[in-house]
């Protein structure tokens, strides 16, 4: 009776775990892009990063021109990463609103980059908009816009 008992309790264990996991499974829209964008860069993935990319997507990354369609996105991730090293990265304040096959985020981020060239570590941190769109029953960024932070605002000169 007491091994039935156990039995059944690890049973329930490993169900609820299973539905816990294929909850997070159905995460879509921007939100499921993102996750998949945040494990390839930490691992510093070219092509995965890539992946999340629709073939005619529209990318305004910090520091760079507007990359349009999959070969200036590669182009622009490519100098990039070729040239840094992602230790770091993560965003903060997420939001996501999800309609048919279109959804949109927001949110803040901060990376942080080894220069491969050496030197000290460099920190972003930015703000981004993202809209993402099924495609092929997946959903990828359709434009990516993300920011450096303003620096702080100085004080006006007293009269």
């Amino acid at each position: 009776m007491k091994k039935r008992a156990i039995g059944g309790a690890f049973l329930l264990c490993v169900l609820g775990f299973l539905r816990v996991e294929a909850a997070r499974g159905a995460e879509g829209g921007a939100a499921s892009v993102d996750s998949r964008w945040l494990l390839a860069m930490k691992a510093n993935d070219l092509e995965g990063v890539l992946a999340c990319y629709a073939p005619d997507a529209v990318a305004w990354l910090p520091d760079a021109p507007e990359a349009r369609g999959a070969r200036a996105i590669r182009d622009t991730y490519a100098g990039w990463l070729g040239t840094m090293t992602v230790k770091d990265v993560s965003i903060a304040n997420p939001h996501y609103e999800d309609s048919g096959d279109l959804s949109c985020g927001w949110g803040n981020y901060t990376m942080t980059l080894q220069p491969k060239s050496g030197g000290d570590l460099v920190v972003m941190k930015g703000r981004f908009v993202e809209v993402a769109k099924k495609v092929g029953g997946h959903w990828l960024y359709a434009a990516d816009h993300a920011s450096n932070d303003p620096p702080p605002a100085t004080p006006a000169p007293k009269p």
